[in-house]
């Protein structure tokens, strides 16, 4: 795992504008809960706030027509620090029924090599896929890239309609040699490029403990390897299997670097969540390049703090600079912010004004949308919305952890 500093109170006087890039990933919440459920202690690296709150659906507000995101700011007392506050912010993406949504060019990459071999790896990813698999339709397309010590293409772009063939080349997956990622991403990416949709879903879907030790090794050389992949339209999806020797830390960035989301599957039921309940956020992007920055009055906020994001938050002056890449949201998914902030003397005006950002999924130009909170809103905790109380209660678990 790799290190989390928590962010640090700031004065609103001297710090008056937050930055940061909107993030959907899940894995550390199933992550987290694999190893409570194990009765070993959580790492501290293993814990990141806003993939705790971000695993669960809320009941925000969908979309205006013609408007990319629906957003409720709400605020209320702070229930671990007296006195102090907490402004909650939730966005979520218009949702796409599966039978509307664009015909889909996908790529599963997945891990064969010997560390795979293990009862919640392989065995879990080849449920997975079958899963993922089940839902596609005639025009949709799959193809199967495996590596180990080489990479090999397991099936050749094959469709929707033909079940049994792609059931017959899951079933056929098997765990063995060393993990040469580095070369089956290279393969990935250019059947997906070669069989790219426009206007459609193109996707690589990378199945792996991320125990990456032939080829391409260091974790710098990888993020320049998928960097200049996720120039080419094709996104990335990275699902996270085992414990051990799974490199959290590693499939956090690649998912980063590719336009992508990361989940962690320890289940057969987690499996089903990701790949079929949420499948329209983790395949469909619909807001590319999304980015929040957040203008706090000094008058109603003397300090504030960002619950999680650490890893996300930019320079003010990278919210407006179109090629600084930031998080990506698929179709109906959801996005939930928490501040908590010590109130100053104006118990009335504005306390925040929200501005977001992000690009369409084939567009390099971004487009700005703003909204702002009041400083007269606040409740008391126990008078907050179920999704609030709800939101704070994950965050304090994950700031005890």
């Amino acid at each position: 795992y790799g290190s989390i500093k928590e962010n640090a109170f700031v004065r609103t006087a001297s710090q008056p504008v937050s930055t940061f890039g909107a993030d959907v990933d899940t894995a550390s919440y199933a992550n987290v809960r694999r190893i409570i459920e194990s009765g070993t202690e959580v790492p501290a690296g293993a814990v990141r706030l806003e993939e705790l709150v971000n695993y669960f659906r809320y009941e925000d507000p969908r979309p205006a027509p013609g408007q990319p995101f629906g957003v409720r700011m709400e605020t209320a007392e702070c229930p671990w620090e007296p006195g102090h506050r907490l402004m909650k912010i939730s966005l979520c993406t218009r949702d796409v029924a599966p039978a509307a949504r664009p015909p889909a060019n996908l790529v599963f990459l997945v891990d064969v090599s010997g560390s795979m071999d293990e009862k919640n790896k392989l065995p879990l990813v080849k449920k997975g896929l079958q899963i993922l698999a089940d839902g596609l339709r005639p025009e949709d397309r799959i193809a199967m890239v495996t590596y180990a010590g080489n990479s090999g293409l397991a099936l050749a772009p094959t469709s929707g309609a033909q079940k049994s063939t792609i059931r017959r080349a899951i079933r056929q997956l098997d765990a063995g040699g060393s993990t040469n990622g580095g070369q089956g991403i290279e393969l990935a990416y250019r059947m997906a490029s070669e069989h790219f949709i426009r206007g459609g879903v193109n996707r690589v879907i990378l199945a792996t403990d991320g125990d990456f030790n032939v080829g391409v090794t260091d974790q710098s050389e990888l993020e320049r390897l998928i960097t200049g992949k996720a120039k080419s339209g094709v996104f990335l999806s990275v699902l996270g299997f085992g414990m051990g020797n799974l490199k959290d830390s590693t499939l956090e960035m690649l998912a980063d670097k590719g336009n992508g989301n990361y989940a962690y599957i320890d289940s057969a039921e987690e499996a089903r969540k990701v790949l079929e309940a949420d499948a329209g956020g983790t395949l469909l992007t619909v807001a590319k390049d999304v980015k929040l920055q957040v203008q706090w009055n000094p008058a109603a906020a003397q300090r504030y703090r960002l619950l999680g994001y650490e890893n996300r938050i930019m320079a003010s002056e990278d919210f407006a600079n179109d090629r600084r890449d930031s998080g990506d949201m698929g179709a109906g998914q959801h996005v939930t912010v928490l501040y908590q902030y010590e109130p100053g003397t104006a118990r009335a005006g504005t306390l925040a004004t929200l501005n977001i950002r992000h690009k369409l999924p084939e567009s390099d130009t971004s487009t700005m949308v703003g909204f702002t909170c009041s400083a007269g809103g606040t409740v008391p905790f126990a008078e907050a919305s179920d999704d609030f109380r709800f939101a704070a209660a994950v965050t304090s678990f994950g700031l005890l952890l």
